[in-house]
């Protein structure tokens, strides 16, 4: 199903891995696009590449400053007069270290990203989402397999996966009355950067190394797609897309 040209959406952590992925599909699919990442050149890079650079506004915003996420929904609105959809995708992890010695600050800066930066998009996307006409939208919060099961050395990322469901959950119920649908994806073994190390052998819970199968990170933008492209009459509260052989739902 195509979009009209006038939905629009807003992509964070747009100029690599999921994001990228997400947003190439998005404007394919003939949606104007919003790209934000702390970067300028990928995003340039991105919106050349997808073909349609005239449906794309690269936009370098780091989300864990409140007023910079409030200036990239200012200017999403300026280019293209709305907000249909938030794909709220930035996150990081920390260093994969026992928790006794992960540091304050590598604690703080994931909770900044994953879970402040997240929630001040969360925010500026109500705005305007409440404010437009027709009011409404979607909002598309990128969680984790992290969200259900943690991985060995991973308290950070995966403290701030399970608090993403939270603000799922709660930004959903609050939506109701306004037409704004809000659901997250959870995601396993997409191949990107990210996941590069999975390759080589990563720790797995009885202490062994083990290759993990990956799964081409185009899928993951297709789902994201599908999600975007509802009616808001309809929601995808919760979306769990993986790589079919990896180790999550048995008890390897």
């Amino acid at each position: 199903m195509n979009a009209s040209p006038s939905r629009v959406a807003v992509v964070t952590g747009a100029g690599t891995g999921i994001g990228k992925a997400a947003a190439l599909a998005l404007l394919g699919d003939g949606w104007r696009a919003v790209l934000a990442g702390r970067r300028a050149e990928p995003l340039e890079q991105l919106a050349q590449e997808s073909g349609a650079a005239e449906r794309a506004l690269a936009v370098p915003t780091d989300v864990t400053d409140p007023q910079a996420v409030n200036a990239l929904f200012d200017r999403a609105v300026q280019a293209f007069g709305r907000v249909d959809l938030l794909f709220n995708n930035a996150g990081m992890g920390a260093p994969a270290v026992p928790l006794e010695t992960l540091t304050p600050e590598q604690w703080r800066v994931v909770v900044d990203v994953n879970l402040n930066g997240m929630f001040w998009c969360i925010q500026a996307a109500f705005r305007v989402m409440k404010a437009q006409s027709p009011r409404g939208g979607r909002i598309i919060n990128n969680g984790s397999i992290s969200a259900h099961a943690p991985r060995p050395h991973s308290i950070a990322y995966t403290a701030t996966k399970h608090a993403v469901t939270g603000l799922t959950r709660a930004a959903s119920l609050d939506g109701r009355a306004h037409d704004i649908a809000v659901g997250q994806i959870d995601i396993g073994n997409a191949a990107t950067d990210m996941t590069e190390r999975m390759a080589a052998g990563i720790l797995q819970a009885n202490g062994q190394l083990m290759e993990e199968p990956r799964m081409d990170v185009a899928v993951v933008g297709q789902s994201v797609l599908y999600m975007a492209n509802l009616p808001l009459s309809a929601n995808v509260l919760f979306h769990t897309v993986m790589a079919t052989t990896m180790p999550f739902v048995g008890r390897g």
